[in-house]
This record gives C-alpha cells, structure tokens and sequence, in this order.
C-alpha cells in the first residue's frame, strides 16, 4: 500500500469550490445547517478562524522522532492498542503488529505528518472499543492478506484532509470525522470482500460514501450522520 507525500497545502475557505463546500456549515453555533449563499457561507466567525488556524498548524508538523513529545505520543499509542505488552524500543519488530510497514514507524508517518498519529491515538482513547475491533480484525469474515491498520489510519488522514471543508465550531470535528471514516473504511472492506491490493478501491468507496452522507438533508451535527453508530467507547 502506498504512503502518500507529506505534502499538500490547505486553502482558505473562501477559496473553496465545488463538492467540498457541503461541510462548511455542518456544525455551527446554532446547531443547525445554514441555507445561505457560498459567499455567505465561508464568512468565519473569530471562533472558527482560531481553530481553523489551529487545525491548519496540526495539519504542517512532521513527525519528529527527536521530539520526546511525540515519542511520549508514539508510545502512547501503543500502550492503547497493547496495553498487555511491554514494548521493547521504538524501533522494533513488534510495530509490524500493528500494521507498520516496518520496524521504525517514523518512516510512515511521513506520509502525513504527526496529525497522522493525533488521529489513531484520539480514536484509541476516545473510541477504544471501535479502535481495538477494528485494530484486532474482530469482526466480519477476514481475509489472509489483510490491510495493514496503522498504514491505513495515515492515508485515511490524508483522506479527509484532502476531502473536507475545515470551518467547524465543533473543535474535535476532524478527529470524530477520522474514527468514522476509518469505521466506514472497514465496514466497505467486509462488504467488498476485499484484499490488500483493493485498499485503494476500497477507500475510494469510503470517500464517496462519506461524501453521500455529509450531503444528507437535515444534517444538524456530527452525530447526525448515519456512520456515527458505527463508533463505540
């Protein structure tokens, strides 16, 4: 499975167009869905200027292995997921575990910088039943070459940065957005019976589905979306 390039570049809302302006005003200080012109509608309050700024710095930091908050955050990760097992270095054999490409993790993340591992960790804590089904393969019929978890959570990070329109009052917006999509990712997996070389496929099928509901009529929060039954704590 490919790792996309760290490398892309968020525009300001204003200069959005086409598909991607549906979820610009999905989550506003009303609660519900504005019916407003595209002008109107990418006109920021301070508060959504302050955490799509905010967004956009998390969306720009590298992971930096010679950071030991992002070490603490790595190891974080992987006392969330293996909370029985001692990890014996951050450069192992057992990260391969966890669906890694190799032995160092650093060289995955990469592929979308350190909000990459911001989002599995926010999904290990804030979802931990969802995160452990779907890290362990619990459910469905599997097949033997399976998607690798960890490589998977990165490019469905670059997925949803790629897709979304990014003016939420709702400040974990992003990363409930990721536990869902990675569940619907999953889910499209079993229904397409698929293999590791259909991920691309199959996360394509996870960006139109996920679109589809974003756009649904009288959709007034995240809980709204049909995909948020999916997440379990």
């Amino acid at each position: 499975m490919g790792i996309i390039p760290f490398q892309f570049q968020l525009q300001r809302q204003q200069d959005m167009v086409g598909n991607r302006a549906w979820f610009g005003g999905l989550f506003n200080s009303s609660g519900k869905r504005r019916q407003v012109s595209a002008e109107k509608l990418f006109e920021l309050t301070p508060l959504q200027e302050q955490r799509l700024q905010k967004l956009k710095e998390r969306l720009n930091v590298p992971y930096d292995e010679s950071r030991p908050d992002h070490q603490e955050s790595l190891m974080a990760l992987w006392n969330a997921s293996f909370p029985d097992t001692e990890l014996t270095s951050l450069v192992s054999e057992q990260w391969k575990d966890m669906g890694w490409q190799g032995v160092n993790p650093t060289t995955d993340f990469r592929g979308c910088g350190y909000v990459s591992l911001e989002n599995l960790l926010f999904f290990a804590r804030t979802y931990p039943a969802s995160f452990k089904r779907l890290l362990l393969k619990q459910q469905g019929i599997r097949v033997t070459w399976e998607y690798p978890f960890a490589v998977a959570g990165i490019n469905i990070s670059y997925m949803l940065i790629q897709l979304l329109d990014l003016n939420s009052e709702h400040e974990d917006a992003f990363d409930v957005l990721y536990c869902i999509a990675f569940e619907m990712m999953d889910a499209q997996w079993l229904a397409m019976r698929a293999s590791y070389m259909q991920f691309k496929d199959v996360l394509e099928a996870t960006k139109q589905q996920l679109e589809r509901e974003l756009s649904l009529e009288d959709l007034h929060g995240i809980q709204d979306l049909p995909a948020y039954n999916l997440l379990y704590k």
